[in-house]
């Protein structure tokens, strides 16, 4: 009973479970396509954002596949608990999204384009699912790493919205915070870059068809 009420209801701070005050496990050092560190600190001129949209296994596929990345790494955001577990967060009882961070350079790809990725890889109207995946751990989210970023992030909501009104969806879920406010907590080992080392493991991802506005957020920071 209380397994199933964690799946469509975020616990409060007091409801969620304690966590540790130090990773349980440790993270690979480098991408295992791109070659490059999975932690920082990043080199001088690129940004960082970080997406939830749905699970992370195809989610972070996405996003390594686009020009102008230079990492990726898959974690847990958005919560309560310090430094969760895969488990933990699929109980519903830490808080957390499964999320990806994207080191990016903006003179490549502008955070807009990363944004327009992000809205048409997932269907941002389902609360607490993605298609057949269902928990708060698969919930849409935008986690901004500066003020333009934040701006540009709820701006192509705003758009965004508009275009699926008009394509008989339902209203954008998508949390968007500050991500100082939402600490990012790297995966286990075997969950970064997953579909690269299991090509044909599961992959949830899956749009709306519905095309968002290119151009929709005008800040690229």
């Amino acid at each position: 009973m209380l397994f199933s009420r964690f799946k469509n209801h975020l616990p409060t701070p007091e409801e969620a479970l304690k966590g540790r005050p130090e990773p349980g496990f440790a993270v690979p050092d480098r991408h295992t396509v791109l070659g490059n560190p999975l932690l920082g600190p990043y080199p001088e001129g690129l940004e960082v954002a970080d997406f939830g949209l749905g699970c992370f296994w195809g989610a972070e596929r996405k996003f390594w596949q686009a020009e102008g990345v230079w990492t990726t790494l898959v974690g847990y955001q958005g919560g309560h608990t310090p430094h969760p577990t895969y488990e933990e967060v699929c109980s519903g009882h830490t808080g957390h999204t499964e999320a990806v961070r994207v080191v990016f350079d903006p003179a490549v790809v502008p955070y807009a384009s990363l944004l327009k990725l992000f809205w048409e890889s997932h269907d941002p109207t389902q609360g607490f699912r993605q298609g057949n995946d269902v928990g708060t751990q698969y919930r849409s989210a935008l986690y901004t790493h500066s003020p333009a970023q934040q701006q540009a992030a709820e701006a192509s909501r705003d758009a965004y919205q508009q275009v699926l009104n008009s394509s008989g969806y339902g209203a954008i879920t998508t949390e968007i915070l500050p991500a100082a406010t939402r600490h990012f907590y790297p995966a286990e080992a075997y969950h970064q870059q997953y579909l690269d080392k299991n090509p044909a493991g599961y992959c949830g991802i899956g749009g709306t068809g519905v095309s968002c506005p290119v151009g929709v957020a005008k800040a690229d920071g």
